[in-house]
This record gives C-alpha cells, structure tokens and sequence, in this order.
C-alpha cells in the first residue's frame, strides 16, 4: 500500500493500479466485509477516476459503500468518504442529480461524527459549493463556500493552503459572477498564502 500511494502521489498512476490491484486481492483474503479491504476498493476507484476510467470506478466505490454501510452502519466517517468520493465521480461526468444527495448525506454524517468545525466538514461544504457553482446555481453556493472558508480559517489558521484553496474558490465564484472587486480581494490573498509557504 505504501508504495502504491507514493506512485499514486507522484502521478504514476499505472504502477500505483498494479500495486493495488496486487492490495486489493491480498484485502479479499481477509473476508468480503473487512474494513481494509474498503480503503483498497476507494483507493484503486480514485486512480480509475483520476484516469477518466469512470465505469471502473463507480462499482469499486459502490461497493466499498456497501460494505461500510453494513459493517459501520449509516453515520459512520468513512462511509462519508466513499459517499463522497463517488459523488466526485458523478460530478466529473456531470450526473448532478446523482452527486447531489451523496455530497449531502456525506456533509451530514461528518458534521454529526467530527463536529460542525472540522476540516472534512468545510471539504464537503466546498465539495458541494463547485457541484452548484458548475450548475450555474451562484446563489446556493456562496454561503457554502463562505462557510468552508470560515471553518478552515479556524480550525488550520488563516495562513494554511487550505485557506488559500477556500479563497481561491470563492474568487471564482465571484469571477464567475462578473463581481470582480469581490473577487481580486480573495485571489490577491490566497496569492500571499501561497507565497508564503
């Protein structure tokens, strides 16, 4: 596994496929509902969607679903990372109505296991701000962004990267807008962040 993340994370997304394919049938030994074997299924499905290899991707995500549903139960922080992680599938082939409840229900599990102000909870707040920002739908995700922004602002401090990605992304919602004296603000901020680190 952690050679396949390190090819993952370098971008050799062939090798790191073989290394987990290799991982994933080592995990199938250990029983068809071990909890090992969901974070090889998310793994393996994350370089098929990397790849744009969607349809290998979506049964590997719905299955690990499947088993952190029945082993985890319905509000279980993992089952919010594969609910997410298929959702972000959906929305790279643009199937909205399908991505939407999943970011949702992924929101409210992490709210209620992690808290209102963890990190995971402005991920998935932001998450489902880009699915409405693509859809066009500017109004319903501003306060999502806003709110991420807040709660990465708090949690990490107001010079981490992950405020710097919040800003950016409110930026562009604003650029998106045409509100560009709202938008040059956050980018010039997010530009210091960066800079800095």
């Amino acid at each position: 596994m952690a050679a396949a993340v390190k090819a993952y994370e370098e971008g050799c997304y062939a090798e790191a496929e073989k290394l987990l394919l290799a991982a994933l049938k080592q995990a199938e030994k250990l029983g068809p509902n071990d909890l090992r074997l969901t974070a090889r299924l998310n793994n393996l499905a994350e370089v098929y969607r990397l790849q744009g290899k969607y349809a290998q991707a979506e049964p590997l995500y719905q299955r690990a679903i499947a088993i952190d549903e029945k082993v985890l139960g319905p509000d279980y922080a993992n089952l919010a990372t594969s609910l997410n992680n298929l959702a972000e599938l959906y929305r790279a082939q643009g199937k909205y109505t399908e991505a939407e409840p999943l970011l949702k229900r992924a929101l409210a599990i992490w709210e209620k296991t992690l808290g209102p102000e963890h990190p995971n909870v402005a991920t998935s707040l932001n998450n489902l701000a880009v699915l409405y920002k693509t859809q066009g739908n500017y109004a319903q995700a501003e306060p999502l962004y806003q709110h991420s922004l807040a709660i990465v602002e708090k949690a990490l401090g107001p010079d981490h990267p992950n405020v710097a990605a919040s800003l950016n992304n409110l930026a562009e919602l604003y650029r998106a807008q045409g509100k560009y004296t709202e938008a040059e603000p956050l980018y010039q901020r997010s530009l210091a962040i960066v800079e800095k680190a």
